[in-house]
């Protein structure tokens, strides 16, 4: 039997609109969908009928299969001469993952491509009016995990380099990890003033985005009960968001229609 394909597909940052024509294409003729909590289940649409499509979508403190079986997964369907979708939210090798499933697949002998997702950490912000680069505000951007492995006992990040050598800071997961962020952000330098956003489902239908500053940013999170999936920006780019907030200046005014 001919060995199929293992496809590690972006499906972007929520709208399924923004998934790319390759992603697309892949998606109506795959044998087999393997998808993530973050993926639109509205992209399965697009799915043939007799596709296999597995959930493999993980939360906090619950993961419905473990990377491991993912990985396991995609193989075993590869093996049996399919063509195999690993859809996955955002991009494939943006805290994604990716590159752990494209070693699985290198190590079995089976042939995989890429196809890049448009990433949340820049498509939340612009749909919250707030580019992560601009003249005058901002010429550099970190893209950061905040999230903190159980395994590891410390971070992996260096603080004291971080905190004030990039203008626009963008976290990943880092919700459940906010005060540790700021506190660290805060302890090697960057100005307590500074404006942070975190946006929540950005580019979707329920996006939500709450502004503060470093200083107030955690009291206002719990007084908000604001959770995850968010991502959170850190930098001066946030002010602009007062001119250029038109996604959800759009979808008010469509609920008002």
């Amino acid at each position: 039997m001919v060995a199929g394909k293992v496809y590690l597909v972006g499906a972007g940052p929520g709208d399924p609109k923004l998934i790319t024509v390759r992603g697309l294409e892949l998606l109506q003729r795959a044998d087999v969908i393997v998808y993530d909590r973050l993926a639109s289940p509205k992209l399965l649409d697009y799915a043939k009928k007799e596709a296999e499509c597995i959930y493999c979508g993980k939360e906090t403190n619950h993961h419905s299969l473990s990377q491991t079986e993912i990985n396991e997964i995609i193989v075993a369907k590869a093996v049996q001469g399919k063509e195999v979708v690993r859809l996955k939210g955002g991009d494939p090798f943006v805290f994604g993952r990716g590159g752990e499933e494209a070693e699985a697949c290198i190590a079995a002998g089976i042939d995989y491509e890429v196809v890049p997702g448009i990433t949340s950490g820049i498509a939340a912000p612009a749909y919250a009016g707030i580019p992560i680069t601009h003249r005058g505000y901002s010429s550099s951007v970190a893209f950061v995990t905040g999230h903190k492995a159980v395994e590891k006992e410390q971070s992996g990040i260096q603080w004291e380099k971080l905190a004030t050598a990039v203008d626009t800071l963008v976290f990943y997961m880092g919700v459940g990890n906010l005060p540790e962020i700021v506190k660290n952000l805060h302890k090697y330098g960057r100005a307590k003033e500074t404006p942070v956003a975190l946006i929540r489902w950005g580019t979707c239908e329920n996006q939500e985005t709450l502004i503060g500053t470093l200083e107030t940013i955690v009291e206002q999170v719990q007084q908000a009960r604001f959770r995850s999936p968010a991502v959170i920006v850190v930098g001066e780019v946030v002010r602009l968001r007062e001119q250029l907030a038109w996604y959800e200046q759009q979808l008010r005014q469509v609920i008002i229609a």
